[in-house]
């Protein structure tokens, strides 16, 4: 369609095309020239009964701009080093002028365009010639596109042929397939299961058979499911000695390689080309063994995703290592995986605060030290790292969310030596960490704005007055970092978790606050702190 489209619109003969205003002396001399030239060059070729190389190759008709060739076994002109401008002049002296003579641009093998003027003998070969020149220009265009063809061939051939398709923890690779071989990915989890459900019938997960399978439960039940540890654990033979790969793995696997590939398999080589692939293959051979299924008293014609040992497991895949379902791709229907331990608590969203900024040599372990020594060892459920600028961390209760967010904005708004010595120094410093709830987070992953790291799309998406709690009208005592509440708070969880802290006072005015009383509230910051106060 795009190619009937661009002939279509697009002039390559001199009989389409609207007049140029000749509006300068140079394009009067230039079309004067051209009507000159081409009368020349057509007269002598009209007068000549035997037109030959010779003939179009002499010094009279050849230059750097003017190249006499043949095209298609008619004489012609190969235009070089005209402007865009002067090409167009030229069409209008060929329609103008000359019948006989045909403009027709074509493109070379490096995509590169070639234009030239072409001697026809009458209308009826003007058309055969024009329609010759569209054939070759679509059939370019064909032979570009089955060139840039790769995996699409892939895809094509395994849909066709409806074999059975397995992988490991694939949903996300089934979902890139859908996305870049079939369409945009649907808004719902049924109409992308009934979509990816017709072009591949047969899906098997090796990470659900894992879960499905009682006796490869019993025998993974202290192993992680990742494809790297199932494959070590079910096929010990590239990882241990014979004797104990032959009482474990009951299917043999043979790879055929040289010494420089071999060595590769037995050392291991996950996310390298074609390894991945090797080991999802080779961990669902020993799951089938599992479920008694012999590939030996298998025919090669034979449709392993008919079997009726297998059947049940087919179709079904997690969408997430984390979702503790199991999505029915025949059906586009989900439901909880019964074999599924959480790892992780669910997710509150209300809970949930968002830190970026802070400086990149924090891990989150760090990150959830330092709040658990103000907030209490059970404050917070999980923290998760986004990337290395980035966490969210869930609280164990939501108010939990906003006394961290005032407490961050108290601190930030002081200089003094309850800000230097909190334990929430180690986050803040630097003075460009950031916080949030869960709904920022929201609209900073729902913008259109693309940065690699997630503090810089935060910084790009929302300013600070729509993030940060500013800290107004606070009194004399805050203004020095010591609210009263703020203490009392500190001291209650210093008092629970801290060794030697003996300040308990909860009722006292801001003016019987001693430093002493201070350094005991954050004693548990000391260690923390201490280098920074030595250089201090």
């Amino acid at each position: 369609m795009l190619h009937h489209d661009a002939t279509s619109a697009s002039p390559n003969t001199s009989e389409e095309g609207e007049d140029v205003p000749l509006k300068s002396t140079a394009d009067l001399l230039f079309t004067e020239r051209m009507k000159i030239r081409f009368s020349e060059w057509r007269d002598t070729i009209r007068s000549n009964s035997r037109v030959d190389n010779n003939l179009l190759g002499s010094n009279k008709f050849s230059t750097d701009q003017f190249q006499t060739v043949f095209f298609k076994m008619r004489p012609a002109i190969m235009l070089n080093g005209f402007t865009s401008h002067q090409l167009k002049l030229i069409q209008q002296v060929l329609r103008k002028n000359f019948r006989d003579l045909m403009y027709v641009c074509t493109f070379g093998e490096d995509d590169t365009s070639e234009k030239r003027v072409v001697y026809t003998d009458n209308s009826d070969d003007s058309i055969l010639l024009m329609n010759g020149v569209q054939e070759d220009l679509l059939r370019s265009r064909k032979a570009r596109v089955e060139s840039a063809i790769g995996v699409r061939h892939v895809i094509d051939l395994l849909a066709s042929e409806r074999k059975l398709i397995v992988g490991h923890s694939c949903f996300l690779d089934i979902a890139q397939v859908y996305s870049k071989f079939i369409g945009p990915l649907p808004s719902s989890m049924k109409e992308f299961s009934m979509g990816i459900n017709k072009i591949f019938p047969h899906i098997a997960d090796t990470r659900h058979l894992m879960s499905a399978n009682d006796v490869v439960q019993y025998l993974m039940r202290q192993k992680s499911k990742s494809l790297s540890s199932a494959f070590s654990f079910l096929c010990p033979a590239f990882h241990s000695t014979a004797a104990e790969s032959s009482t474990r793995a009951p299917v043999r696997i043979e790879v055929e390689a040289d010494e420089t590939m071999l060595s590769c398999f037995a050392s291991g080589a996950k996310h390298e080309a074609g390894y991945d692939a090797f080991m999802t293959g080779s961990v669902f051979a020993q799951l089938c063994a599992h479920l008694d299924i012999n590939f030996e008293h298998l025919t090669p014609k034979e449709n392993l995703a008919r079997n009726n040992k297998l059947q049940k497991y087919i179709n079904h895949i997690s969408p997430s290592f984390n979702s503790g379902t199991v999505l029915d791709l025949s059906t586009g229907t989900e439901r909880p995986d019964t074999g599924y331990k959480s790892r992780y608590p669910a997710a509150v969203y209300d809970n949930i605060v968002l830190i970026w900024g802070f400086q990149s040599a924090l891990r989150a372990n760090d990150i959830k030290d330092s709040i658990c020594k103000v907030f209490g060892p059970a404050s917070i459920t999980t923290i998760f790292s986004i990337d290395r600028t980035a966490v969210l961390v869930q609280f164990s209760k939501q108010e939990s969310v906003n006394d961290f967010l005032d407490l961050k904005a108290t601190l930030e708004g002081t200089d003094s030596a309850i800000s230097v010595l909190h334990p929430l120094s180690t986050i803040l410093q630097g003075g460009k960490t950031r916080a949030a709830n869960y709904d920022t987070y929201r609209d900073i992953c729902s913008s259109s704005v693309s940065k690699y790291f997630f503090a810089d799309q935060a910084e790009a998406v929302c300013p600070a007055s729509n993030t940060e709690l500013k800290c107004e009208n606070l009194d004399d005592g805050d203004a020095l970092g010591i609210n009263e509440s703020v203490i009392d708070e500190t001291a209650n969880a210093s008092a629970q978790h801290g060794e030697g802290t003996k300040y308990t006072s909860k009722n006292q005015d801001n003016s019987n606050i001693s430093c002493q009383d201070i350094l005991g509230v954050l004693q548990d910051g000391k260690t923390l702190f201490g280098k920074r106060i030595r250089r201090t």
